[in-house]
């Protein structure tokens, strides 16, 4: 039976694009973001190593589907060097909702401050993912019938292909039943022509729901576009706090770079929730101060700082004369007063070069420095402070540390940092954190710690110790304990500065404190970190 080949040559000529589309289309990609093997590397890696990352991940495909997909592209923005976005036209259908997501974050203004504090760092990368997960939450929530419609246009898209391979099948049966002369049956050019209609009928509707869900996307993306930048903005704000709680702290850059990721979790964690912890801030204070005096620090000066004299001693001059200089009409001034000795100076007792024998802080821990002063700060937030700073400046002299934390006569706790020896943060936060409770006891801290001075003297021959006593009590000694403490200090030529903390009573003249210290101040404002500022150019 002979068919009409003006029937085939039409039907073959609309099925033309159909043959184009049933030989597939271009590759679609799940990712948003190019990312290198390395990258991919880093990625795996930090999602093995954080639980909150599984977690996250778990919860969420739990309820939308390809948002293990959205996590990794929202870590590789963060952690790559120059984030590179896929064109839209390249992703597959299903994750052009976590495309839309990505471009908003991207484009966030705070997005350029939060990875400031990500690029390169996986552990920072992960906790900026961590910190969005609540606005990932609502983003995948606002955007889940742009979401559902997207999968409805991936199945149009698959049916369209299916009917395209309906017609190649079609032509190519209609070819095998060919005759000699060309002629082709009716039936299979009648089958040809009803694979193009259905196939054309495929495409119109994938079309249709291509469109609604263009339409659906554009509705969600203003409230996609809000979320992405609050949620950049909190992250950024998480990666600040943190790296400001580790510089706080003393944790270097380097350290974080080569701590794993497990353990870097557990140290933030303790940071963030440790006794401590809510005086981070005052204790970045402390040591940015300490820094600062150390910058301005005469070595080698004579001398115990007891107060103000006159003279023309350069290295001794005080901050206010200096400043004088700056202005022109007062220099001539500033050279009368310095030709004839009238400029005001540190006034020191002695010939003495700094100490390099240990720096050891006794620490009060008894009851009483639970107390708040202004601004909320305890005075055990302030002792230990300032004794944190003062093991940065031991570090930097090259002088072991010792904190002794004391409280009753039974009760006294020691830690020794060595100088040749790291101080680990796990050590050091041990220190801070720990608390004695009960009375106060001076015989038990001190005597410890003159017997640590004598103990460095005879192995290392290290003499001129500082001794930093901080407290907000005064209690008695006995007359033959204090006979024995001056003997050691003559002996041992060591110093003693004494600190009474949210106390004043303890610092007044004739008190045992005033009886035991070299030097000795009373600090009443606890938010004043400037208040022992003199500590660190004279220790």
């Amino acid at each position: 039976m002979g068919g009409t080949p003006s029937r085939l040559d039409e039907a073959g000529n609309r099925a033309g694009k159909w043959l184009g589309l049933s030989a597939g289309a271009a590759e679609a990609h799940t990712a948003a973001v190019v990312a290198d093997r390395f990258e991919q590397i880093t990625w795996r890696d930090t999602y093995e190593q954080s639980a909150g990352l599984r977690e996250l991940a778990e919860e969420l495909n739990g309820r939308y589907d390809c948002t293990t997909d959205l996590l990794t592209d929202v870590f590789l923005a963060a952690y790559t060097v120059g984030p590179r976005l896929r064109e839209r036209e390249e992703m597959d259908l299903s994750r052009l909702v976590n495309h839309q997501v990505i471009t908003s974050l991207v484009e966030s203004p705070e997005f350029a401050e939060l990875r400031r504090e990500t690029v390169g760092d996986p552990y920072a990368a992960a906790l900026a993912v961590l910190a969005q997960a609540t606005a990932l939450r609502r983003m995948l929530e606002h955007s889940a019938d742009a979401r559902e419609q997207a999968e409805r246009v991936k199945r149009a898209r698959q049916d369209a292909e299916d009917a395209a391979a309906a017609v190649a099948e079609a032509l190519q049966q209609a070819a095998d039943g060919s005759g000699d002369d060309g002629s082709v049956p009716a039936p299979a050019v009648e089958a040809v022509q009803q694979a193009i209609e259905a196939a054309e009928a495929a495409e119109a509707a994938a079309q249709q729901i291509a469109q609604g869900a263009a339409q659906a996307l554009a509705v969600a993306a203003p409230g996609i576009r809000a979320d992405a930048r609050n949620s950049v903005a909190k992250a950024a704000g998480a990666a600040r706090e943190e790296a400001a709680l580790m510089r706080a702290w003393g944790v270097t850059p380097g350290e974080l770079e080569r701590m794993p990721f497990d353990r870097r979790a557990r140290l933030a964690e303790r940071l963030r929730t440790g006794r401590l912890a809510q005086w981070a801030e005052l204790i970045g204070r402390f040591r940015q101060m300490a820094d600062g005096e150390r910058a301005r620090k005469v070595e080698n000066a004579t001398g115990e700082l007891v107060g103000v004299t006159l003279g023309n001693d350069l290295t001794r001059v005080i901050p206010s004369e200096l400043a004088g200089l700056g202005l022109p009409e007062s220099r001539a001034v500033f050279a009368a007063r310095y030709a004839a000795g009238e400029l005001m100076l540190y006034d020191s007792e002695g010939e003495r070069a700094a100490g390099r024998g240990a720096v050891i802080a006794c620490v009060d821990t008894s009851h009483s420095m639970y107390a708040e002063g202004p601004g909320g700060v305890t005075r055990e937030a302030w002792a230990k402070a300032c004794a944190l700073a003062l093991l940065d400046q031991a570090r930097h002299a090259g002088r072991d540390f010792v904190g002794i934390l004391f409280s009753a006569a039974d009760r006294i706790q020691v830690f020794r940092f060595p100088s040749e020896r790291p101080a680990g943060i796990d050590r050091v936060l041990d220190f801070a954190e720990t608390f004695l409770g009960g009375g106060t006891s001076y015989q038990t801290p001190l005597t410890t710690a003159a017997e640590l001075l004598e103990e460095e003297f005879n192995d290392a021959t290290r003499a001129r110790g500082d001794i930093v006593m901080l407290t907000d009590d005064d209690c008695g000694v006995t007359e033959e304990w204090m006979r024995g403490w001056n003997d050691a200090k003559h002996l041992l030529g060591f110093r003693v500065f004494g600190v009474a903390v949210g106390c004043p009573p303890a610092a007044e003249d004739g008190s045992v404190l005033d009886a035991l210290c070299d030097n000795l101040r009373s600090i009443e404002d606890l938010t004043d970190v400037h208040a022992a500022a003199d500590l660190f150019r004279v220790i």
